[in-house]
């Protein structure tokens, strides 16, 4: 199976006020430790999508073996680097896993087992409700091309379009930092 792995990273950071993408974490920044996790899976393809502070990720974290995509519509919502990501994905995917690039305590086991699902969509099930990483299947590919706004991916997977499976996976959902109070609960171990 050849899988493409995606690692939203194009967001500009509005409600904390700087580039979360570049907060220091674990002696890195947040985006390395995410993009190490990526690493991890041995996704044949990883992409990485760029947009709000593109030319300081690109001086200080390490995208040796990602793609680049750069979102110009990234102030739109997460949707549009969603919908520039898939018509990067190589002709060879069999599915496409969605990562956010401000989640590092997603486990590599939990995207291993979502990346092998068999139905159209994929999704982990975590104790307290539903949370990435996300699997699409090829087929479900060219319906990414017209997502837009934040929650898109969400909508897609709620629409009753496609067969989806909620995979286990042990613990809360992992933090996903978009505030302060996210970013000090990681730091607090609060993956």
């Amino acid at each position: 199976m050849f899988l493409t792995g995606l690692v939203l990273a194009a967001g500009a950071s509005t409600r904390l006020g700087e580039a979360k993408q570049l907060l220091p974490y674990r002696g890195r920044t947040l985006l390395d430790a995410t993009l190490d996790l990526a690493r991890s899976c041995g996704f044949d393809q990883l992409l990485v999508t760029l947009g709000g502070a593109a030319a300081a990720i690109r001086d200080q974290v390490d995208l040796t073996g990602c793609q680049i995509v750069e979102n110009p519509a990234f102030s739109t919502g997460c949707g549009s680097s969603v919908s520039t990501a898939a018509r990067a994905v190589h002709a060879r995917a069999d599915a496409l896993v969605l990562l956010l690039g401000d989640q590092p305590g997603v486990r590599v086991a939990d995207v291993r087992r979502v990346a092998t699902a068999t139905t159209p969509l994929a999704v982990c099930r975590y104790a307290n409700g539903l949370g990435h990483p996300f699997r699409f299947d090829q087929k479900v590919l060219p319906e990414l091309y017209d997502l837009h706004g934040d929650k898109a991916v969400w909508k897609l997977l709620h629409s009753g379009r496609h067969p989806v499976t909620e995979v286990p996976a042990d613990g809360p959902v992992p933090v996903d930092v978009d505030t302060r109070a996210d970013y000090e609960r990681l730091l607090a171990g609060d993956v």
